[in-house]
């Protein structure tokens, strides 16, 4: 209740609604949201919402997905939004092959990244692009494995391209975000060698020293944008929304930083110090009045 009141107070416009009627709690909801457990989508997807459900009043029910099932959820029907879809080429296949079933709501954020990334300790001398990695002894102490995320990411199918592109001899587990974030983090703290699929923004580049490999072939892409990607017949249905979708946008450094205050305490906390501290930016989003 603490949360709540703080984040009344701190935007008037965003008032908690009285529960719903029993029979009502049993309704479909009004926005359906699919997200993934990347650092990334988390805070965009919960404070998505919650600025819906307590500024706007909406229901609002959040799916934890793989990437490719949201594509499909939106094509079908089955969801009416996604706050991840990387364009225009991580995620140009999803694109590719659902593009008429989907509506581009805009960017959220742009000039994000993905590449391969390693601790800063590791001698750049020695490793400074992927091209590096065939080398013998290199692969000796990376144990011949690049440390992945989920298979259906954007990033896993450029990094398996990368792969064959560089003719590396590796093994490219799969996992997830949060298991990576793991795994580095174990590595960085016994001194090992590592290489991980990464990607800005991302709190790991605040929390650890690391770099990016040089990429010359360009296979992992460059800078990028995550657009909101919302069902056939939406804007429509819940106009209002719609728009919410349309101009919700954050800079990269906004968002790197609620991803590192969403590491020291919370993603509901960092969300709603945020909203406290940008009330104008969230009454735009809400209503499009500057």
């Amino acid at each position: 209740m603490r949360h709540l009141q703080a984040l009344a107070l701190a935007v008037p416009l965003l008032a908690v609604a009285a529960p719903a009627p029993a029979a009502a709690q049993i309704a479909e909801p009004d926005v359906r949201i699919g997200w993934t457990a990347w650092a990334d989508a988390e805070i965009i997807s919960k404070m998505a919402t919650i600025i819906l459900q307590q500024g706007m009043e909406f229901d609002v029910e959040l799916t934890l997905s793989d990437i490719a099932v949201q594509y499909r959820g939106i094509a079908d029907g089955d969801l009416d939004a996604m706050l991840m879809s990387w364009q225009p080429a991580t995620h140009d296949t999803y694109l590719r092959q659902y593009g008429a079933a989907l509506v581009d709501a805009g960017p959220l954020y742009s000039g994000a990244r993905l590449g391969w990334a390693v601790p800063a300790y590791i001698p750049e001398a020695e490793v400074a692009s992927i091209a590096d990695l065939a080398d013998p002894a290199v692969r000796d102490r990376l144990d011949g494995t690049i440390t992945g995320i989920d298979p259906g990411a954007g990033l896993m199918r450029l990094s398996r391209e990368a792969v064959e592109a560089y003719g590396l001899d590796y093994t490219l587990s799969e996992g997830s975000g949060p298991a990576m974030a793991l795994q580095l983090g174990e590595a960085i703290e016994a001194g090992e060698w590592i290489v991980v699929t990464a990607w800005t923004p991302h709190w790991i580049f605040s929390e650890y020293e690391l770099r990016f490999l040089d990429d010359p072939e360009g296979v992992l892409g460059g800078a990028e944008a995550v657009h909101a990607l919302v069902r056939v017949g939406f804007a429509e249905d819940q106009p209002a929304a719609y728009g919410f979708f349309e101009r919700m946008e954050l800079t990269l450094e906004q968002l790197q930083g609620l991803m590192a205050e969403a590491r020291r305490s919370s993603a509901r906390d960092a969300i709603y110090a945020f909203v406290q501290d940008n009330q104008d930016l969230v009454r735009y989003w809400m209503t499009g009045e500057r």
